[in-house]
């Protein structure tokens, strides 16, 4: 598949911010009111601006943007409308919370639930995402069962990173949420692993014979190709990242993410270094984001030469 960039800003942003709102819910839930109005006010515009910054970015890779509002109407059957749904949904308590818990109005009482609604609604939202690709039966890339927790994992470890280094700017810089981001990050590494050893080890089944319902009398091949030019859908869903590329890409992924694994824990002598950890995060989440829509092979492309999908 083309890896759209509209598309990896936005699974990337709004993926961090919503793991930052979740938190910053829990903290609520946990500490009450923000230490401090600036701190609240930060926390929050980070993560409902990668939010908001992210779902206006998936609108860019549509033909007609205008019309990105009849998405909503398929919340039955779709997990995209789903999705559309449960994120405009979200800004509801996620605003309430960040007035109450930075305390520019006076309800400490509404912290602790409006904290758990919108870290829950957060959740929800990326899960949606995560459902979206994964429900997708025509790549078998994504029709995996790890895709959903990769996201939500991602999610909530790059949500971490930004609050850590947030906090070691604002200088209440607690340990244990080292620890807490550490540990996400390793379980996000324990898990992409795990996903790319699955679709590399998976059988590739999907034949041309299997498409054309043609096998049972023997081997099928194209006696001419569809398009005598590439079109847009050999461009969209036939694009392909070298095995070597590839490679190299993963191992990029999983140093960025053990780099910042290091710089976090440094970071318990030299708060300043949650700073760089954070990139490293984010720049990790990205590349992995861009993996996953380039390594994702569509069963299309059996009908213009592919062997297997």
């Amino acid at each position: 598949m083309h890896p759209a960039y509209s598309v990896i800003l936005f699974t990337t942003a709004s993926g961090a911010g919503y793991g930052l709102l979740a938190l910053l819910g829990l903290v609520g839930v946990n500490h009450g009111q923000a230490s401090s109005l600036a701190f609240g006010l930060v926390s929050m515009v980070i993560a409902l601006g990668l939010i908001t910054v992210g779902l206006l970015s998936s609108t860019f890779h549509l033909g007609h943007p205008e019309r990105a509002w009849r998405a909503f109407s398929q919340w039955r059957s779709s997990w995209l409308s789903r999705e559309g749904v449960a994120a405009v949904i979200t800004y509801v308590p996620a605003l309430l919370f960040g007035l109450a818990w930075s305390g520019l109005i006076e309800a400490p009482a509404l912290i602790a639930p409006l904290g758990i609604l919108s870290a829950a609604m957060a959740m929800v939202t990326v899960f949606s995402t995560g459902k979206i690709y994964s429900t997708l039966t025509t790549i078998r890339a994504w029709n995996n069962p790890l895709t959903v927790p990769v996201y939500l994992s991602f999610s909530l470890a790059t949500g971490a990173a930004l609050l850590t280094a947030i906090t070691a700017v604002f200088g209440n810089f607690p340990g244990f949420l080292v620890i807490l981001t550490c540990l996400l990050l390793a379980l996000t590494i324990a898990l992409k692993l795990a996903y790319w050893h699955r679709i590399d080890t998976a059988p590739r089944d999907r034949t041309i014979e299997n498409a054309t319902g043609l096998g049972s009398i023997g081997r099928v091949s194209q006696w001419e190709v569809p398009h005598t030019s590439e079109n847009y859908v050999q461009k969209e869903m036939g694009y392909a990242v070298a095995r070597k590329h590839a490679a190299k890409l993963r191992r990029l992924v999983v140093l960025a993410l053990v780099l910042a694994i290091a710089l976090f824990l440094a970071a318990l002598l030299f708060p300043i270094a949650a700073l760089p950890a954070a990139a490293l995060a984010l720049l990790a989440a990205t590349v992995e984001r861009w993996l996953f829509f380039a390594e994702a092979q569509h069963v299309v492309t059996l009908f213009y030469g592919a062997k297997t999908a």
